[in-house]
């Protein structure tokens, strides 16, 4: 069925779910106060990540503090690729280095030597960060970061080289299941996440979706046991809020990288084609439980997420606000009835312009950014094949937050 008239913003606003708290609620993006239940004058601690929840070094304090349940603030600051340092951080931090901590009016940065901090201050999540196993488990994570990096970041390559950087990185991920293995636990210490798993969830989140989309590697497929750590991560609504999907890490990986270079296999091609339309990579990407993948109320939240900023959203889409309108409604329609609504013509182009510039999870959680992607090119879809903008690879400035900073996220 085809829809030829959008739903107003009066009759999609009926479908839009209430503000989840974001104080005392599940882990989430937009949140500027964390406090699990307890007063404000508990807060101790103030966290300074990127705007975009994307920073990698970032997620390891910020999931620690979640974990821990340590009442926070958040002070959220530009990273370079996406646009200019704020002048008040700078004066704080010269280097504009991130994350930061303020600590009982401390500030201290690198996230190694923060999460050390509050190891001291709070005690430490598991087995101690300095704890001679603990050191062995870092020491592998930084063997297999650079396994990685030097797979996905080197120009060139033939395919000999390929195939040993390959072989190289696959050795170090095995000696990773190897320690994820231990123990009937699917987690590097037997009695739950520990510090050191925050330690690999960054750059294996990262690992695992550069690497299907440059180099056709499935590594959830290839490694059973890191699929097996995954899925228990995915299990805790705490790691769910801070999981991002493989369309925003792909594409923001080559400016903070200096890089990332495919391989140009059939399989590479495919899969990657897959992430840019919005299809995801459904249990590659993420193994989300039955009770959180309601696709109908993940539906819903994106809805919530856009109408929230329609405004700035429209304002500052380069179609022009009173050319996109419609197109954004159409896509909303379509997300919500799930039938086809026809945008109106010539605006195919600019529908896939914002499914590209989705981030998640500073918009919306996974699961909404990939049902959102999905009705924005079924809409395209059905006006024609006209392509947004590229997505630059040297920078991100067609992701600059400020003009949506005025607005409580």
């Amino acid at each position: 069925m085809t829809m030829t008239q959008a739903l107003s913003w009066e009759q999609l606003a009926e479908h839009a779910v209430p503000e989840l708290d974001r104080v005392n609620g599940p882990a989430n993006a937009q949140a500027n106060l964390r406090l699990f239940g307890q007063p404000e004058s508990a807060v101790r601690v103030t966290l300074y990540r990127d705007l975009h929840a994307w920073c990698p070094y970032c997620q390891k304090i910020w999931l620690w503090l979640e974990f821990k349940r340590i009442p926070y603030r958040i002070r959220k600051v530009t990273m370079r690729c996406y646009g200019a340092k704020e002048p008040w951080y700078l004066a704080q931090v010269p280097s504009g280095m991130l994350p930061a901590v303020e600590l009982d009016g401390e500030l201290i940065t690198e996230s190694d030597v923060i999460l050390l901090a509050l190891e001291r201050r709070f005690g430490p999540l598991g087995m101690p960060l300095e704890s001679a196993p603990a050191m062995e488990h870092r020491q592998l994570e930084r063997l297999l970061f650079r396994a990685w990096c030097l797979w996905l970041c080197s120009p060139g390559l033939n395919r000999r080289q390929q195939g040993q950087a390959r072989e190289q990185f696959r050795s170090i991920a095995q000696r990773f299941e190897r320690a994820l293995s231990q123990s009937d636990s699917p987690w590097l210490e037997p009695t739950g996440p520990s510090g050191v798993d925050l330690v690999f969830v960054p750059y294996v989140e990262r690992m695992n979706a550069s690497l299907a989309y440059y180099k056709g590697y499935r590594l959830r497929q290839e490694h059973p046991a890191i699929d097996r750590w995954f899925r228990a991560l995915e299990a805790l609504e705490t790691y769910r809020g801070t999981q991002s999907d493989f369309h925003t890490h792909v594409h923001d990986l080559p400016p903070q990288m200096g890089g990332c270079w495919s391989d140009d296999t059939p399989m590479a091609t495919s899969l990657a084609e897959q992430i840019d339309l919005g299809v995801g990579l459904l249990d590659d990407e993420a193994h989300w439980p039955e009770s959180a993948r309601d696709d109908a109320l993940m539906r819903r939240i994106a809805l919530s997420r856009v109408l929230k900023h329609r405004i700035k959203l429209l304002a500052n889409h380069p179609s022009g606000a009173s050319e996109i309108d419609q197109p954004i409604r159409a896509a909303l329609t379509t997300l919500i009835t799930q039938h086809i609504c026809l945008p109106s013509p010539g605006s195919a182009a600019g529908l896939r312009y914002l499914r590209d510039r989705i981030s998640s999870p500073r918009d919306m959680p996974l699961m909404a950014a990939r049902v959102f992607r999905q009705a924005l090119e079924a809409t395209a879809h059905a006006d024609g094949p006209a392509q947004g903008a590229p997505i630059p690879v040297n920078h991100r400035f067609d992701q600059d937050p400020r003009p949506f900073q005025s607005l409580p996220t």
